[in-house]
């Protein structure tokens, strides 16, 4: 069995208790690592190396192109080790190696692109309106950032925040997902062979209390940025009531696909297979609530049910598996629990709905359709992070916007349609922090990515996540050759 350690202060280290727990391949349901289990003590270790090195030492002194260079370094060696570090992820999530393997390679692009952003945070003069005074504003780092990563794409959350984080001149504490943390730790083999100064990345990883609370609520953190559900958000949310940390939160959704009869069928149909089935469905932005105008509902549920029928399930090791397992028992139960609701609650079920009955052991579910006759019904309204499809009828544009924005969650939205008036129309309606259209799931180091509601707040990704964790700071200078006057007299 694989054993990894804490990665803290550029060294190795068990827990202080040296308590462990176990991470099985949810494609074989048996262990295959054992990792370490933060304690509190651990968490203050960890940020206390976080707050050395921002305050002192070699990243303190460091140029913003020096660290510009360190994270171009860092983003090599990712590209070089992308295979690895997917089967790693494969083994420990269950994700698909050429999906891991893929997601990996493009990872290295965010670091490259933060890097070339490092040494271009401007600060600003300003034509103040006082004699004698020459002020500017100059940004700077907003200190110790927590960041807490889920285990469904770990590699890309964690350069989502690492990435402008490090190039804005922050020190990290990274928590793993006690889910699958793995790559994690072997991300942190890269940093320690990069040569970032010890304290300036932090990997560890833990239960939710103690590590979780003691790493959120910490005095010296000063940025919390969390990605995964709202339940453990609300949490955070309360534990930095303590430190008043800046706090951003990528919470997913149940994002909307709409469909209208103007569409290109073909193209709508593998946008909606990628966002449901992509992934095995666990994905943040899945487009899990599907809008199909009347008249070609019956042709697109076709389609869709033939194409459901020919993905392979199976083994995410293997090149030709186009779905694995999900990563967790829990996972299987709720959403099996669901979609039997959903069906007493009148949706017709046109495909799938159970756990494969040819494969003996993994934690696989099919590729599920539901047609639900309202949006009342469960796998509609709750997000369900695995592949569920809930597809509804509409009849007019108008129908369609009121019912894709008939939710309390607010990240991404698709719309298919070749009616260009209808696309720039419809777009402009729709409450979300993404909107793809003709197109879905598409991402890049150059756009935001975020939501509202209870898909959180705060972008990642883009310039906007790169000043988001940076402060501004005003500088005050008298240039008059005369001493400051006395305050007391009033002139």
């Amino acid at each position: 069995m694989k054993s990894y350690q804490h990665y803290i202060n550029g060294a190795w280290s068990s827990a202080s208790d040296n308590a462990t727990f176990t991470t099985l391949n949810p494609a074989s349901e048996e262990d295959w690592a054992e990792v370490p289990a933060a304690s509190e003590e651990d968490v203050n270790r960890a940020v206390a190396a976080a707050r050395a090195a921002l305050y002192s030492g070699d990243w303190a002194r460091m140029t913003a192109t020096q660290r510009g260079n360190l994270l171009r370094k860092l983003a090599e060696r990712i590209r070089e080790r992308s295979d690895h570090l997917g089967d790693v992820e494969t083994m420990d999530s269950g994700k698909l190696l050429k999906e891991t393997r893929g997601q990996t390679g493009y990872v290295s692009d965010y670091y490259q692109y933060f890097a070339g952003l490092a040494d271009k945070i401007e600060g600003a003069t300003l034509p103040i309106d006082k004699p004698d005074m020459h002020v500017y504003t100059i940004r700077e780092p907003i200190g110790v950032v927590a960041a807490v990563v889920p285990w469904n794409a770990q590699m890309f959350l964690a350069a989502t925040k690492l990435g402008p984080a490090l190039a804005a001149g922050n020190t990290v504490v990274l928590k793993a997902s006690e889910d699958a943390p793995a790559p994690m730790f072997e991300f942190a083999e890269i940093v320690d062979e990069v040569g970032f100064p010890p304290g300036v990345i932090n990997v560890i990883t833990g239960y939710g209390e103690p590590c979780g609370r003691a790493l959120t609520s910490h005095p010296d953190v000063s940025r919390v940025a969390f990605t995964g559900g709202p339940e453990t958000a609300s949490r955070i949310i309360h534990n930095t009531a303590s430190n008043l940390a800046v706090t951003s939160l990528e919470l997913g959704g149940k994002s909307p696909i709409i469909v209208f009869e103007d569409a290109d069928l073909e193209g709508a149909v593998n946008g909606i297979i990628a966002g449901n089935f992509g992934a095995s469905g666990q994905s943040c932005v899945a487009g899990s609530r599907v809008f199909l105008q009347d008249s070609i509902y019956d042709e697109t549920m076709e389609r869709l049910v033939a194409r459901a029928r020919q993905i392979r399930i199976g083994d995410p090791m293997d090149e030709e598996t186009q779905m694995g397992p999900l990563a967790t028992l829990a996972q299987i139960e709720r959403i099996t629990a669901a979609v039997a609701r959903t069906r007493e609650q009148g949706a017709q079920l046109y495909h799938g709905g159970k756990r494969p009955e040819e494969l003996d052991r993994g934690y696989y579910y099919e590729p599920t359709i539901l047609g639900c006759p309202h949006q009342s019904v469960e796998t509609v309204r709750n997000e369900m992070f695995g592949p569920v499809l809930s597809a509804l009828r509409f009849r007019e544009e108008e129908e369609a916007i009121a019912m894709a924005n008939d939710t309390q969650f607010g990240l991404g939205a698709g719309l298919f349609t070749e009616n260009l008036a209808r696309a720039h129309r419809v777009s402009a309606r729709i409450h979300s922090g993404i909107l793809w259209i003709n197109t879905y799931r598409a991402i890049s180091p150059i756009a935001p990515f975020g939501g509202f509601g209870r898909s959180g707040y705060g972008r990642e990704a883009g310039l906007d996540a790169l000043l988001d964790y940076t402060r501004t700071k005003t500088v005050w200078i008298n240039t008059s050759d005369q001493p400051m006057a006395n305050p007391f007299v009033m002139r």
